[in-house]
């Protein structure tokens, strides 16, 4: 059978929901503003079966167009196409009858006090928190979580305004600028509201898998590399993390339990969390796919389609027919992303075209061409300038060829 899919305003990983559909020969309709801030990539367009051109941010022309489309030919499964589009994949979801998460999981998947409440009310460990509204509750918060702590907007993603805070006057500084950002993530303003949690030494993974019917799959556990504090630049993803399967069964045991807690009982999911004298505790969880090229590695190392298997559960297809588990192709596998070191441009990668040569580079996407301008704090995603996904035996080999080619390519002219 064929299926029609939707996917709003897919971006980043979730461009693999697109392609994927069309591989099975399935309608995909991709629900897009089409103007500045909103635009699909030209891939893309070019597999979609149609464009819904609608403001994908007005909860309610976005329902009424997405109506309109199932009264004509009725689709079968209503996708996120990133963090800021759960709220109304959901929505789209309960409108047609169709799988989805309901209301409750959507506020705890997407602010993070909420999801940090549940998580700490089902008895798992989280960092202590408050919420951080104006500058007048800055002090009642520091002496509440203590030193060191993290700052963060209560619901943005991509490291975007997290930061290590050591005093007063550093929580000061962050919340000012949040509330001073102009910038927008697909045409939205950041919220201003952020959390002080306390800080969690240790080492970062995340645990991705899916959930059907309730059962919380975890796919792989993937090790994640970061910049210097006191930012959470994220430098690398290792799959499968480098650990003792003992140690690795907690982490997947511990996001089974945090994904139950937030009430996610359909689609992907994407635990953060850290490894702290030998307890995992919580970072962030997500109800969407990771971003990162993360379901790419888990596709060399494991064999399992995230996207795949997503699309095969809401539409009660068979995984294997739609494609969603095939042969893996390595051990292991892993991403670095390279920076100008805090430059605002650069004029080449030495030693690049050597590096991507090897046969174990699987891809080497550019991301920031050389001469481009480059914000200069490091404090998130948009400061990256390229990529390398890569291959290896082992995932200790992986670890090595991550610090590697960190060691072989030298950016120049910053």
């Amino acid at each position: 059978m064929s299926y029609r899919v939707l996917v709003v305003q897919p971006a980043f990983s979730a461009n693999a929901y697109v392609a994927h559909a069309r591989s099975l020969g399935w309608d995909v309709l991709v629900a897009s503003l089409e103007g500045e801030g909103r635009r699909v990539a030209e891939a893309v367009r070019s597999l979609a079966t149609e464009i819904i051109t609608v403001d994908t941010n007005d909860n309610a022309a976005l329902e009424a167009a997405v109506v309109e489309a199932h009264q004509r030919n009725a689709i079968h499964a209503v996708v996120a196409g990133g963090e800021y589009y759960v709220p109304a994949a959901a929505q789209l979801s309960a409108r047609l009858g169709l799988p989805g998460l309901t209301p409750a999981a959507v506020v705890q998947v997407r602010h993070k006090a909420r999801m940090r409440e549940a998580v700490a009310a089902a008895g798992l460990e989280v960092p202590k928190f408050t919420v951080v509204r104006d500058l007048t509750d800055i002090e009642e918060a520091c002496a509440y979580v203590g030193f060191p702590a993290v700052i963060k907007p209560v619901d943005s993603g991509g490291s975007v305004h997290v930061s290590r805070v050591d005093t007063p006057e550093e929580v000061r500084a962050a919340v000012a600028a949040m509330h001073a950002e102009e910038g927008l993530e697909f045409d939205r303003a950041l919220t201003t509201d952020a959390i002080l949690e306390q800080y969690v030494p240790g080492t970062e993974y995340s645990a991705d898998g899916y959930v059907r019917d309730g059962e919380v799959v975890v796919v792989a556990v993937t090790r994640k590399l970061l910049g210097p504090e006191p930012r959470f630049l994220e430098l690398g993803h290792l799959t499968p993390a480098p650990l003792d399967e003992p140690i690795r069964h907690d982490l997947a045991s511990y996001a089974s339990d945090v994904v139950k807690a937030v009430g996610i009982t359909t689609g992907p999911f994407h635990c953060e969390l850290r490894l702290s004298d030998g307890r995992p505790v919580l970072m962030e969880i997500a109800a969407r796919l990771p971003g990162d090229k993360i379901t790419d590695l888990m596709e060399m190392a494991t064999g399992l389609v995230l996207p795949g298997r997503v699309l095969a559960d809401i539409t009660g297809s068979d995984p294997v027919s739609a494609g969603a588990h095939r042969e893996p192709v390595a051990k292991a596998a892993g991403i670095r992303f390279l920076t100008a070191g805090g430059a605002g441009s650069y004029a080449r990668l030495d030693g690049w075209d050597e590096l991507t040569a090897e046969p174990w580079v699987v891809a080497s996407p550019v991301l920031i061409e050389p001469g481009a301008g480059i914000k200069t704090d490091e404090a998130d995603y948009s400061c990256r300038i390229a990529a390398v996904v890569f291959t290896a035996d082992s995932p200790e080999e992986a670890h090595e060829r991550w610090s590697e080619i960190g060691d072989r390519v030298r950016v120049l002219g910053a």
